[in-house]
C-alpha cells in the first residue's frame, strides 16, 4: 500500500526538452501510438483525396449536362452548390486534421506528467491498453475494450486504476462508454457481491451499472447503510456477506467510496465510477489511495481467513459455483420497450388482419 504520496510531477511543467526526450524514448511503445488521431487524418485525407475530386468533376460537367441559358440557368445552380460543397469539405477537413494534431501534441506533455508520478510512486502509467481481463461487471459489454491512462503498482499488491471505455452499437449508430476504475487484487477468493451505489443512480433511482442483477439477492444491512448501497449477494450467502461486511467496513465504505459502485467477485475488488477520472488532478490520485489504504485494507484483513464452507476447511481458495456469479436479470426498462416494439410492428398487421377477415365474410353474406 501507498502512504507517502509524492504529487511533484502533476504539478510541475516539464520542459520542451524533456517531453521531446520522452517522446522520442516512448514513440515505438504501441501505447503510446495515438491510433485514434492517425485514423481520424486518414479519413480525413480519404475526404480530400476521394470526395473532392467527385465534387469538382460534377462541377465542371453540370455546363455540359444541364447547359447554360437564361431559361435554363440548373447548371450555374448545381454547379455553384457542387462548389459551396467541396469547399466546406476541404475546409472541415483541414480543420479536423490541425484540431487532431494539435491534441496529438498536447498528450505528451500530459503523459511525461503523468509517467513522472507513475515512477515517483512506484507505479507505471500506460496511456492505453486493449482488452483488459478483469471479471468485473462493466468489463463484459461492447467491444474495443480499453482502459485509458491508467497506474498500476509495479511491485507488492496488484493494483490498476484509471479509465476504461468500450463502445456498444445499435443499427448504425455507436456509443462509446467511458468509466473510472480501480482493481485492487485479493487474497482470498471470495462469492460474488455488488455494492449499487445509490448517490450516482439515474432517472427514478435506476441503476447505472450496464449489469443489473435479480432483486431477490438483495441484503439489507444494519443501521444506515442501506442509504447508501444496495448490496447484492447470491442467495444463501448471507452470513457471508455479514461476515465480509463488518460495520467498520460499512463506515469506511460509508466514508471513502459512497459516490461510486463496489464490487467484489473472485479475488478482486473493483471500484467504478460514471464520471471518468480526471488523472491530472492530484486530488483525485488522493482518493483513489485513500480507499486502497482503507476500503481495500480493511477488506484484506476481513477475509484473510475467508473460506466458503461449503467447499471445506481452510486453505482452499475456491468459492462454490451457486456463489461465484450473482443471477442477472433484464431492466425492466428494455421488457418494457421491446413489448412497446412488439406492439407497434405487430398490433397494426393484426388489425389489418381482422379487418379483412371481417369484410371478407360480409361480401360472404352479402352474396347470393
Amino acid at each position: 500500500m501507498i502512504r507517502h504520496i509524492d504529487y511533484g510531477p502533476l504539478l510541475a511543467t516539464p520542459s520542451v526538452d524533456d517531453v521531446a526526450r520522452f517522446k522520442a524514448e516512448r514513440q515505438a511503445d504501441p501505447a503510446y501510438q495515438g491510433g485514434g488521431t492517425l485514423i481520424g487524418n486518414a479519413i480525413g485525407l480519404g475526404c480530400v483525396g476521394l470526395v473532392m475530386p467527385t465534387l469538382v468533376a460534377g462541377f465542371a460537367m453540370s455546363p455540359l449536362v444541364f447547359g447554360i441559358t437564361e431559361q435554363n440557368p440548373f447548371g450555374i445552380i448545381f454547379g455553384t452548390i457542387m462548389a459551396l460543397v467541396t469547399v466546406g469539405i476541404v475546409v472541415l477537413t483541414v480543420v479536423g486534421i490541425r484540431y487532431s494534431a494539435k491534441l496529438n501534441a498536447a498528450r505528451w506533455p500530459r503523459w511525461r506528467k503523468l509517467d513522472g508520478f507513475a515512477r515517483a510512486n512506484g507505479m507505471v502509467f500506460s496511456p492505453r491498453d486493449a482488452n483488459p481481463a478483469y471479471p468485473g461487471a462493466i468489463f463484459g459489454f461492447g467491444s474495443a475494450r480499453t482502459t485509458t491512462e491508467h497506474f498500476r503498482s509495479a511491485s507488492d499488491r496488484f493494483l490498476d486504476y484509471g479509465n476504461y471505455q468500450f463502445v456498444t452499437s445499435s443499427g448504425k449508430n455507436s456509443q462509446t462508454h467511458t468509466w473510472g476504475f480501480l482493481a485492487l487484487h485479493l487474497d482470498r477468493t471470495l462469492p460474488h457481491m455488488v455494492l449499487d451505489a445509490s448517490g450516482n443512480n439515474g432517472l427514478f433511482g435506476s441503476s447505472t451499472m450496464p449489469a443489473t442483477f435479480d432483486k431477490s439477492q438483495v441484503l439489507k444491512l444494519e443501521g444506515n447503510f442501506n442509504e447508501f448501497f444496495t448490496l447484492y449477494c447470491p442467495r444463501a450467502y448471507e452470513r457471508d456477506a455479514y461476515y465480509v461486511f463488518t460495520p467498520d467496513l460499512m463506515a469506511l465504505l460509508i466514508d471513502n467510496a459512497s459516490p461510486f459502485d463496489v464490487e467484489i467477485i473472485d479475488r478482486w475488488m473493483f471500484v467504478y465510477s460514471t464520471v471518468p477520472f480526471d488523472l491530472g488532478n492530484p486530488g483525485l490520485h488522493q482518493r483513489m489511495l485513500q480507499i486502497v489504504d482503507t476500503v481495500g485494507s480493511k477488506t484484506l484483513t476481513q477475509t484473510d481467513r475467508y473460506v466458503d464452507e461449503r467447499i471445506g476447511q481452510f486453505p482452499p481458495n475456491i468459492v462454490a459455483p451457486q456463489g461465484s456469479r450473482l443471477k442477472r436479470r433484464f431492466p425492466v426498462w428494455l421488457v418494457v420497450f421491446l413489448a412497446a416494439v412488439a406492439g407497434i410492428i405487430v398490433l397494426p398487421g393484426v388489425l389489418f388482419a381482422i379487418v379483412i377477415a371481417i369484410a371478407a365474410l360480409s361480401a360472404a353474406q352479402g352474396s347470393p
